[in-house]
């Protein structure tokens, strides 16, 4: 049998997926720059808030959670917005990803297909030679009990032609 594992649907290969999270992460930074934009406002309001509100200023304390809420605002906006710009895009690119996952997976299942069939091949081998082995001993075995039979029953190699005295005889190698 060959050393190899069996190949599996769950190997936790890195390599199977397309992009990695960083590649991702930046696709999606480009394909939707005014979402992280919104974002950043938004932590901006929130931190001209809390300095506000540490200083004692609740004018610029409210302006701020003012520019927090628009900036919140923006973000949603920005989000549905891109959301409905790219949806073909993100269609195409799921059913893109689909294809590829179906052909990984035919891929890796033909693999596996021909790993089985070697080891399915290497054990009928190996059933074989035990079975030549088996008959080669019968036949030797076979072949023996017959040499024996005919020293006992001929009587040969011995005087007195007892049975007794030829299996001595075979046994002190006469025959």
């Amino acid at each position: 049998m060959a050393d190899t594992p069996l190949p599996s649907s769950f190997d936790g290969d890195t390599g199977f997926y397309e992009e990695s999270r960083l590649q991702k992460f930046r696709r999606r930074l480009f394909e939707e720059p005014l979402i992280p934009l919104g974002c950043f406002l938004t932590c901006w309001a929130l931190l001209g808030a809390t300095k506000s509100i540490r200083a004692g200023d609740h004018h610029t304390a409210n302006r701020m959670f003012r520019r927090r809420i628009y900036a919140q605002g923006f973000t949603i906006v920005a989000m549905v917005a891109g959301s409905i710009y790219w949806d073909g895009d993100r269609k195409k690119r799921k059913e893109f990803e689909g294809a590829v996952q179906d052909r990984k997976n035919q891929e890796k299942r033909q693999a596996w297909l021909r790993e089985l069939e070697a080891r399915d091949e290497e054990e009928k081998e190996f059933r074989a030679r035990v079975e030549k082995g088996r008959q080669v001993e019968a036949e030797r075995k076979a072949s023996a009990l017959t040499e024996t039979r005919s020293v006992i029953e001929d009587g040969e190699g011995c005087r007195d032609g007892t049975i007794v005295a030829a299996v001595r005889g075979l046994w002190q190698g006469r025959r």
